[in-house]
């Protein structure tokens, strides 16, 4: 089996979509001898800032000098970044090995009648893999919900992490902040560690109430002072230390704080993190799709926003660094993302806007059909399906109007697609 068609097998399972449930990836477990319950984990959902939490866990886990897998999703750059351990992706070699002995397994479930989806096949590979390779923690990102996403087989965690909530995934999870936290909380086990910030009401009465019925301790993170911020990143502090934070935004300040409790929870479940391993973790992070600058001449910024409540920290931060510039922005979105209360915190800061397509994505959502949900907010509008044009059409005008900036966002598969594009037409070197 090659690289290629190893890939293949794993993509074939798309046409199931997502199902919700736990009962299938258990079969799978079971068959494979339930390689889960060999390590420990740090388990993290939310609506928002997953992707953020989870990479500066397990920045600072590895800098301790912990072997530290990294469960992610979707990826940006390529397959491997899904899984890695100390930020080494998981080899093409290994992937055919792990595709060659799981899959029959699949196949044999298949006979039976359960069908196992895409999701839930690479989470099983990431289980056996960070198993067999023996890592002392690994840092869990969930893909959707929590209480039936299929990273949540796994037994109490040293921590659980609930990061920002908002309203997204609605037809799945619930249509108001109480059901898609209590979906969230599906995490939090017997007898372990909370990491929960406050937010709206009703999530913070749905994630406490949950804390206490589980006999769980709850760290509450505080609000971090910023010395500087700009389109670099943040300079933080943090009792007598300070932070150096890669990552832009005010939002991304909040994520930092959600991790500096988790490491207060890790070291009272006896992990040693030194504070140099806490400092060297963060100020070495990296995140592609997160207010990444790709090029300060042009300015060229990939953002992965999709929801609300990403597009508000996007204008916040749009705000605080873009603040006078001349912004044509690229934007594709799902079909099932709120697009009218996702764009309207664009409004008023958009130069030029064209829209495209999430390509190969069965919820995806033609251009023309995000230009007219678009044009209620915004009057310099074009629709473009190819977005390999659309960047095309962003880039020639980005060097032809003064002070002006190309933004990407309303979707991290486009931004993955617009990445790739970028490194293919040597825009990233």
């Amino acid at each position: 089996m090659t690289y290629n068609e190893a890939i293949q097998k794993i993509d074939s399972l798309l046409v199931f979509g997502s199902r919700p449930g736990l009962d299938r990836i258990k079969k799978l477990l079971n068959l494979m001898g339930n390689p889960q319950n060999n390590l420990k984990y740090v388990h993290i959902a939310g609506t928002n800032g997953k992707g953020s939490v989870s990479n500066m866990t397990a920045s600072v886990l590895t800098k301790a000098g912990y072997k530290t897998g990294l469960f992610t999703s979707p990826h940006i750059t390529g397959f491997g970044e899904r899984m890695q351990i100390d930020f080494n992706r998981i080899s093409e070699n290994e992937i055919i090995n792990q595709v060659e002995k799981l899959f029959p397994l699949v196949e044999q479930l298949r006979e039976n009648g359960d069908i196992i989806t895409e999701f839930e096949f690479v989470t099983a590979i990431a289980f056996n893999w960070f198993s067999e390779q023996n890592c002392d923690v690994v840092v869990l990102e969930t893909g959707l919900g929590g209480r039936f996403d299929s990273t949540n087989v796994i037994n109490t965690p040293l921590c659980s992490v609930i990061t920002s909530i908002s309203l997204d995934h609605t037809s799945v999870l619930g249509d108001t902040l109480d059901k898609i936290a209590a979906e969230k909380c599906g995490i939090i086990k017997e007898g372990g560690n909370t990491v929960f910030a406050f937010q709206e009401d009703e999530v913070n009465d749905r994630v406490v109430k949950t804390v206490y019925e589980r006999n769980n301790v709850l760290f509450n993170p505080i609000n971090l002072p910023v010395l500087s911020s700009d389109i670099h990143g943040s300079d933080v502090t943090y009792g007598d230390l300070k932070i150096h934070l890669p990552l832009v935004g005010e939002h991304q300040v909040f994520n930092l704080s959600l991790v500096l409790c988790a490491v207060e929870a890790l070291r009272k479940c006896e992990l040693t993190i030194s504070d140099e391993a806490l400092q060297g973790g963060i100020a070495s992070v990296k995140m592609p799709a997160r207010f990444e600058v790709l090029s300060e001449n042009p300015l060229f910024v990939l953002d992965g926003a999709h929801n609300p409540g990403g597009l508000k920290a996007l204008s916040n931060a749009i705000d605080k660094y873009l603040n006078g510039k001349n912004i044509i922005c690229v934007m594709g979105m799902l079909k099932d993302k709120d697009c009218k209360n996702s764009l309207k915190f664009l409004k008023g800061k958009i130069f030029k806007f064209i829209t495209t397509t999430v390509r190969d994505n069965p919820r995806r959502q033609t251009a023309e059909e995000l230009k007219d949900t678009a044009s209620v907010y915004f009057e310099n509008i074009t629709a473009e399906e190819d977005y390999k044009k659309a960047v095309d059409i962003a880039l020639e005008l980005a060097e032809n109007i003064n002070n002006s900036a190309v933004l990407v966002c309303g979707s991290l598969y486009l931004a993955s697609d617009i990445r790739f594009y970028l490194d293919k037409i040597g825009f990233l070197k």
